[in-house]
C-alpha cells in the first residue's frame, strides 16, 4: 500500500500560456479534460506541447480546442497524431451551457492558460477572457514596473 504523499494528486504542469493575462482580462476559470490520442499523451508526458496561440471554440454545444500544438511523438511510427489538430475539451453540461452563452452573447474569448497533469489526467485550465486595448496593456506593464520597484527597494534596504 502506498503513501499518501507518494500518490499523484498535486499538478504537474507541461505548458503555460504567459502572453495570456496581459493580452486579455480574465473573468472566470474552469479546469477542463481532453481528448486525446496514445501518442499526444505521451508526447505531453515528455513535455512537447504549446499552447500559446491556442484558443477554444463553441461548435454544435460542445468546446474543441484549436491550435494547440502537440510535437508527434518520436517513437510513434505510422500511428503518429497531427500536430494542431483540433481536441475536444470535456466539461459538465451546466458549464458548457454557461460558456456558450458567454462567448456567442457578450463576445468573450476561450483561452488556455496552463495544460497539465492532474492524477495522471491530462487537464487543461480554461479561461473566459476579455481582449485588453492597448492602454489597458500599457497600465498592466507600469503596474508589473511599479511592483518589481517596490520589492526591489524592499530587498534592498
Amino acid at each position: 500500500m502506498t503513501k499518501d504523499s507518494e500518490r499523484p494528486t498535486d499538478k504537474v504542469s507541461i505548458a503555460r500560456n504567459k502572453r495570456a493575462r496581459f493580452d486579455y482580462e480574465i473573468l472566470d476559470t474552469w479546469e477542463a479534460g481532453i481528448v486525446l490520442t496514445g501518442t499526444e499523451v505521451k508526447s505531453l508526458r515528455d513535455g512537447r506541447a504549446n499552447i500559446g496561440d491556442a484558443y477554444g471554440i463553441v461548435r454544435d454545444g460542445e468546446i474543441f480546442l484549436l491550435n494547440m500544438h502537440i510535437s508527434p511523438y518520436e517513437r510513434g511510427g505510422y500511428a503518429n497524431h497531427e500536430p494542431e489538430r483540433t481536441r475536444k475539451l470535456l466539461l459538465h453540461r451546466k458549464e458548457i451551457r454557461r460558456l456558450i452563452g458567454s462567448v456567442e452573447r457578450e463576445g468573450l474569448t476561450l483561452i488556455p492558460l496552463e495544460l497539465y497533469f492532474r492524477k495522471g489526467v491530462a487537464k487543461v485550465m480554461l479561461a473566459l477572457g476579455k481582449g485588453k486595448k492597448l492602454h489597458d496593456k500599457r497600465e498592466t506593464t507600469k503596474r508589473r514596473d511599479a511592483e518589481r520597484e517596490m520589492a526591489r527597494a524592499i530587498r534592498s534596504r
